[in-house]
């Protein structure tokens, strides 16, 4: 099954946006969609978690961190930190193919980096 993935509060809404102009079909729900929208780092998480997808987010601060802390009591969908400064386009084109060609299990637990 392909990836299905969850921003965070913080995510630029402008690469989600690119990403399903250029792939209609990509699962990738807003922060708002997901009901991450003012909730604390563990509680998005968990909230990923039990819906089962991705973490997407631009927290390279706390987000490891705390995943790690996380994953310790219970699996994760995953995490992919995009940094904040990588061009919209690059980010866009890093994301596609983790969609396009892993499958969600390949992610269980496990932390990406855009760009790759």
């Amino acid at each position: 099954m392909n990836p299905r993935f969850l921003a965070d509060a913080d995510f630029n809404h402008k690469i989600i946006t690119g990403l399903r102009r250029r792939e209609l079909s990509i699962d990738f729900q807003t922060a708002r969609q997901g009901g991450v929208v003012d909730q604390s780092d563990p509680e998005v998480l968990a909230i990923a978690a039990r819906a089962g997808r991705i973490l997407v987010s631009h927290d390279r601060r706390t987000m490891p961190r705390c995943f790690v802390r996380f994953t310790e009591m219970q699996s994760s969908p995953g995490l992919i930190l995009v940094s904040q400064n990588v061009d919209l386009g690059v980010a866009i084109e890093d994301l596609l193919p983790i969609w396009v060609a892993s499958q969600s299990e390949e992610w269980r637990n496990k932390i990406g980096f855009v760009p790759i």
